[in-house]
């Protein structure tokens, strides 16, 4: 069994400086760990038969290219969460040098399982710009946006260039369990994870949020399959909206019910706008 560590989950370009030339000697992808964490041994080498320069000259010498949709793919799909994603790329690519035709079978097992991992991230990342909520704190700078999140795969990475551009000229820091982001308004920086009791709690503003919330809520339309969808439970505890959600729903029946024993209501009048005659001045 060979060994490769990266530097962590997410080094694509190490992965596929690894994976190329692993491809290139041969080694099949099932004989290979890959390792993404600090103790890992010693990071596979391609020289371990000659010296570092004959290896270099080898690769060089058996250079291959890969469509970009490969690179496209391959980017996504290494964001997730399932262990065996590296083999499973690596297994692609051994394919693409041998077997290049066979990339454009859109119904090969092993594609389609790359693509539902790299669908899976792309909904990742669209429910982290969604549900990711700041609360102002005051430091040594002045106030900084801070907010805590735990998303399932690996993406605040490749979430965070969003609030960059959104929030551009604020300062933020996004906690979670394996990373944090931050932005100093100039830069985004990648700094160690952190705990949940380092984040901020709810402020002022996260009351005012929470009255606008139940204010707008519509028990009469109230589709709660379709809203578990769009807003999965496991994201709850991170947002303030969600301590609401039960209560609200538990009194939708009730609330129906007496917006229907009330009544029709009598419709405002409004004084039509009396446009002046074509032609005149005021």
């Amino acid at each position: 069994m060979i060994r490769v560590r990266l530097d962590g989950p997410v080094d694509f370009d190490g992965f596929r400086h690894a994976a190329r030339r692993l491809v290139l000697d041969g080694v099949a992808p099932e004989t290979v760990e890959w390792i993404t964490g600090e103790d890992g041994g010693d990071l596979w080498s391609t020289a371990e038969d000659g010296d570092a320069t004959d290896a270099s000259e080898r690769v060089a010498s058996a250079a291959f290219t890969v469509p970009a949709s490969f690179l496209s793919l391959c980017r996504s799909a290494l964001l997730h969460r399932e262990p065996r994603r590296f083999e499973l790329l690596h297994r692609l690519l051994s394919r693409l040098r041998t077997d290049p035709a066979r990339w454009h079978d859109r119904f090969d097992e092993d594609r389609r399982h790359a693509e539902r991992l790299a669908r899976e991230v792309r909904h990742e990342i669209h429910k982290t710009h969604a549900f990711v909520r700041f609360v102002p704190v005051e430091d040594t700078d002045g106030e900084r946006l801070v907010a805590w999140f735990e998303p399932e795969h690996h993406v605040l990475e490749a979430a965070s260039p969003f609030f960059a551009r959104r929030f551009a000229n604020l300062r933020w820091t996004i906690l979670s369990p394996r990373v944090s982001m931050h932005w100093d308004g100039v830069r985004l920086c990648a700094g160690p994870g952190a705990r949940r009791e380092t984040a901020p709690p709810p402020d002022a503003g996260a009351a005012l949020w929470l009255t606008y919330y139940r204010s707008i809520f519509n028990p009469a339309r109230l589709k709660l399959a379709m809203m578990t969808r769009e807003m999965p439970r496991r994201y709850w505890a991170n947002l303030p909206e969600a301590a609401l959600i039960e209560p609200l729903v538990a009194q939708a029946d009730g609330r129906v019910r007496d917006m229907l024993d009330a009544g029709p209501t009598a419709p405002r009048r409004i004084r039509p706008i009396v446009l002046p005659p074509r032609g005149s001045t005021t």
